[in-house]
């Protein structure tokens, strides 16, 4: 049975056609439209000109793999990026995130999983769903401005480029300004899973917003690493 259309576009790129069709046939069932693309070159073009929901993204592709892909297109695309492998290596997970994937997966794939994932990451950059979690829609902190309807961020005036996981994790610290937010809080609100104490996906997203920040990578001084407990968001430190 067909679900409701929900209105979103998934770019699936995976060179095997059989499992993309596999996938994109039952994504297709729960209401998304679906782009099946199988070369990592073409991708890139693609999700320029169409600018997708979402991108499902294998790492192993002909051409250009996922690493390449993700890195040419986060120049240009902020929505979510979920990424696929076949080699279950810690060194591709951190790869993958350092270059701006939102989420990862290990194949073999159920799709009721990628299906769970892609919902996960798709009620994360809800405007609504942002909204809810507080009163205030926006927040403002000297030159600093972040804004859940619009979920833009702004230092000076200057609009800052960021996933849409990376204004999740910024969010949730400008939330709580002035208070540490543990690494458990983060990975549970953003990834869905428990935190098992290795997960490094959240130290990752947090470089990457100090670098798009200005932050001082060796001695941060907007976000802080409150070593043991988590981050602190400073409140005074955009002047």
């Amino acid at each position: 049975m067909i679900e409701e259309f929900t209105g979103k576009h998934i770019m699936l790129v995976e060179d095997d056609i059989s499992l993309a069709e596999w996938f994109s046939d039952y994504l297709s069932e729960q209401g998304y439209l679906v782009t099946i693309v199988n070369r990592g070159d073409i991708a890139i073009e693609l999700i320029e000109v169409d600018n997708p929901d979402m991108v499902v993204l294998d790492i192993m592709l002909p051409v250009k793999d996922g690493f390449d892909v993700c890195k040419a297109v986060r120049n240009f695309y902020n929505g979510p990026i979920l990424m696929m492998t076949a080699r279950d290596q810690e060194t591709d997970e951190v790869l993958g995130l350092e270059l701006g994937a939102d989420d990862y997966l290990t194949k073999p794939v159920k799709p009721r999983v990628l299906l769970s994932r892609i919902k996960a990451l798709f009620r994360r950059i809800s405007p609504d769903d942002a909204s809810k979690d507080t009163d205030g829609k926006s927040f403002r902190y000297g030159h600093f401005v972040i804004e859940a309807d619009s979920r833009k961020t702004t230092v000076s005036g200057i609009p800052i480029s960021i996933s849409s996981n990376e204004f999740d994790v910024l969010w949730i610290l400008a939330k709580e300004a002035g208070n540490v937010v543990s690494r458990k809080t983060l990975v549970t609100e953003l990834r869905g899973i428990d935190y098992d104490g290795f997960d490094r996906s959240v130290d990752i997203m947090i470089s990457r917003i100090r670098k798009k920040l200005g932050d001082d990578a060796s001695n941060p001084y907007r976000i802080k690493t409150i070593w043991g407990k988590g981050y602190l968001f400073v409140k005074d430190a955009w002047s």
